[in-house]
């Protein structure tokens, strides 16, 4: 790694998050540190109710940072399902950081799903993956669940929405800015992220301290 460059470590549940988050921080860091590198080692997979566990998150660390050199911070991220994220992400996050305080960590729960970022953008998608030239955000695009269903429905080619097959190149397409204007948990990301960017740069951003 050279001295523009930095290393962001992730844990995820879902396999198309393995492809997918790697591309999306790669984004995120383009729009906060344009003149930085970041290096996204493929994502460490785990299931979510091993990483709740007792011990769980703990143990998780270890192994996703093992044998890394550099690593400026560690991002987790998980849907949050049924669950609250203001929650369930601050009590994983206190387990984290009192398990491996020498690292920078944070932890990011999509409400409610991976998915909804997409529907918070979603005229930003249009013909995109196979799906429909008229797409508009739905009106509260994080408090329903089935953003998946949402998206299968949307297809031209009637076949449904695939993570695996089109995660990542709906990551790579919907428009940043109007996802974080929409869904609250997308802008957690980016503030989380601008937090381990920030932690490299040796600064939290003028007193703004960790995000909440």
């Amino acid at each position: 790694m050279t001295d523009t460059s930095l290393r962001i470590v992730t844990i995820v549940e879902g396999e198309g998050e393995v492809q997918a988050l790697p591309v999306l921080l790669r984004r995120l860091a383009t729009e906060i540190a344009p003149d930085l590198w970041v290096d996204v080692p493929r994502p460490w997979r785990v299931s979510r109710d091993s990483l709740v566990a007792e011990s769980g998150i703990e143990s998780e660390l270890d192994r996703a940072v093992a044998g890394l050199d550099d690593v400026t911070g560690v991002l987790v991220l998980l849907d949050a399902d049924d669950d609250c994220p203001a929650q369930l992400g601050p009590r994983l996050l206190a387990r984290a950081r009192g398990a491996r305080p020498d690292l920078r960590i944070v932890v990011v729960l999509a409400n409610r799903e991976f998915e909804a970022w997409f529907l918070a953008s979603a005229s930003s998608l249009r013909g995109c993956a196979g799906l429909a030239a008229d797409l508009q955000e739905p009106a509260d695009p994080e408090q329903p669940r089935g953003c998946k269903e949402w998206l299968s429905k949307r297809r031209m080619d009637g076949r449904p929405y695939s993570p695996k097959k089109h995660q990542t190149s709906l990551a790579a397409q919907f428009d940043l800015h109007l996802a974080r204007v929409n869904a609250p948990s997308f802008d957690k990301l980016w503030r989380d992220l601008e937090f381990l960017i920030q932690g490299y740069a040796g600064t939290d951003g003028g007193g703004r301290g960790e995000p909440t």
